[in-house]
């Protein structure tokens, strides 16, 4: 077999093939108990250091403090912090750390309306400095927490598109920091796929830290700046207009111009 992974699914059994190895994932819970004391144990971290954010904070009523859902969750929460952020910055910034590095590592949904937070609590440049450092920490917490108990999620809930990833890494190997940079930019594969599948298809970890740090900043700007404005929004889809798709999509053309021109290049 010329592919690394290969997958079948018969009824609720997923077989993959890894290397010639045959693993038959059932479609019973596919973490051990040990790998479910471990999920537990990063869980219980956050929760703790949030506490302790809780705990140096002001007696207060934070009702309001919850996962934004909507833009109307969202402007309630960013009006309520407001009052906190000049206070209480580095509680503030901390707490915001920790709850998006939480949602990344975890595949929780809803990270753009972090980003936009961002933007109305801290302006342009802060903003955008502090969503990438948070997603570039939060994909990384995410790519470790699969290499050591992913796999059989991974195999368990994308086993299709697990072999179309590894067909692709492998056919770009030689390129692959070019190829991440184009995945990053545009939307061929969500990211949160790409976080948890990347050390199981054994992309390196430096080249998925430097295309994600790199990759997620055109997005990361575009949010961030419309965050600023964020009562203007009707909808998350007001975020990107023509010209920020249209720089967008050049900007994934320019990442993969090489893997393809080296691809040419080859018998």
């Amino acid at each position: 077999m010329d592919a690394k992974v290969a997958s079948l699914n018969d009824g609720n059994v997923a077989r993959v093939v890894i290397e010639g190895k045959e693993e038959v994932k059932s479609g019973k819970f596919p973490l051990t108990l040990w790998e479910v004391t471990m999920a537990c144990g990063v869980v219980l971290g956050f929760v703790l250091g949030l506490m302790g954010i809780y705990l140096t904070m002001p007696a207060s009523d934070y009702s309001f403090l919850k996962l934004p859902r909507s833009l109307q969750d969202l402007q309630i929460l960013k009006d309520n912090l407001e009052s906190y952020t000049s206070d209480y910055t580095i509680q503030v910034l901390v707490g915001y750390c920790l709850v998006y590095i939480f949602m990344q590592t975890f595949m929780i949904p809803g990270a753009v309306f972090m980003s936009l937070l961002a933007g109305a609590l801290f302006g342009v440049f802060k903003g955008v400095a502090l969503v990438v450092f948070t997603a570039t920490t939060g994909a990384s917490s995410c790519y470790f927490l699969s290499k050591l108990i992913g796999r059989p999620l991974v195999f368990s809930l994308w086993p299709d598109k697990l072999t179309f990833f590894q067909n692709q890494v492998a056919k770009r190997r030689e390129r692959l920091l070019n190829y991440m940079l184009f995945l990053r930019v545009t939307p061929t594969l969500p990211n949160t796929f790409i976080n948890v599948a990347s050390p199981i298809v054994d992309v390196p970890y430096h080249i998925f830290f430097l295309a994600t740090f790199i990759g997620i900043i055109p997005a990361a700007f575009v949010t961030v700046r419309a965050g600023i404005a964020l009562g203007d929004l009707q909808s998350v889809g007001d975020l990107y207009d023509f010209q920020s798709i249209v720089t967008l999509f050049l900007l994934g053309v320019l990442s993969v111009t090489p893997t393809l021109m080296g691809n040419k290049g080859k018998p």
